[in-house]
């Protein structure tokens, strides 16, 4: 078995990082909060984007259509979370 660490600081491998993308983690964000992969020295983040890539995401997709936030896709970066807004 070939392994290829992606982070040397918690032993995540590429293909734990895989699997978890297949499994709907679309962020390195969401990533590290699977795995803390990225979340001590950094130096792993980028390679975790590389793998995840730009490839379809339902998240993304929901984020870049606006879909559920009663905001125009162009809109959906300037609107505030509904926390906020309810305390507007």
């Amino acid at each position: 078995m070939n392994r290829v660490y992606v982070c040397s600081c918690f032993g995540i491998t590429d293909r734990q990082v895989k699997d978890h993308a297949a499994a709907g983690a679309c962020t390195p964000r969401q990533i590290a909060s699977a795995t803390k992969a990225g979340t001590d020295c950094g130096s792993c983040v980028r390679t975790i984007q590389g793998i995840l890539g730009r490839g379809a995401c339902p998240r993304r997709e929901l984020m870049e259509t606006g879909a559920g936030t009663g905001v125009p896709a162009a809109d959906t970066a300037l609107a505030a979370p509904p926390a906020l807004a309810e305390a507007a």
